[in-house]
């Protein structure tokens, strides 16, 4: 005796009660909630780039003298280029910087122009960091080795 297994048909009635659900729409709607969320977060909650800082007015500094290696001495003057944000120009935090940065450095170094521009971009990057972006710039008004 052979046993056959039958699949269950199912009535036309059955199907017709239940429609398939298409996902079709749920899919639609699940796009278009991602990009309202993803308009909002551009639109509002997205970091602004920082503008540039405007260039305001420039504070020259009594040269100093700096000890240089080998009794060398450098004379330097520093001019301070502020934002139009700076509140003021206290110019003590510029010279310790440039004392610091020059003391004991060797006469050629000083000297060498490559070098110099190097230096230069340092020190303005420190005064940058020191007067919290108050100070956008420095210029050498004097520079005298011996």
């Amino acid at each position: 005796m052979t046993v056959t297994a039958m699949a269950p048909t199912a009535t036309p009635a059955a199907e017709e009660g239940t429609p398939k659900k298409s996902k079709k729409k749920l899919i639609i709607i699940v796009v278009g909630v991602l990009a309202l969320v993803g308009g909002i977060y551009y639109m509002f909650l997205m970091p602004k780039p920082e503008k540039p800082p405007e260039p305001g007015e420039v504070v020259a500094l009594e040269p100093i003298q700096i000890n240089l290696g080998e009794e060398h001495y450098l004379r330097i003057g520093l001019a301070l280029q502020l934002t139009t944000k700076a509140k003021e120009a206290d110019g003590s935090k510029a010279l310790d910087a440039a004392i610091a940065l020059f003391s004991g450095l060797p006469v050629e170094e000083v000297n060498n122009p490559k070098h110099r521009k190097e230096l230069k971009k340092e020190l303005e990057t420190e005064l940058v960091e020191l007067y919290e972006k108050e100070v956008m710039g420095v210029y050498f008004t004097e520079f005298v080795t011996q």
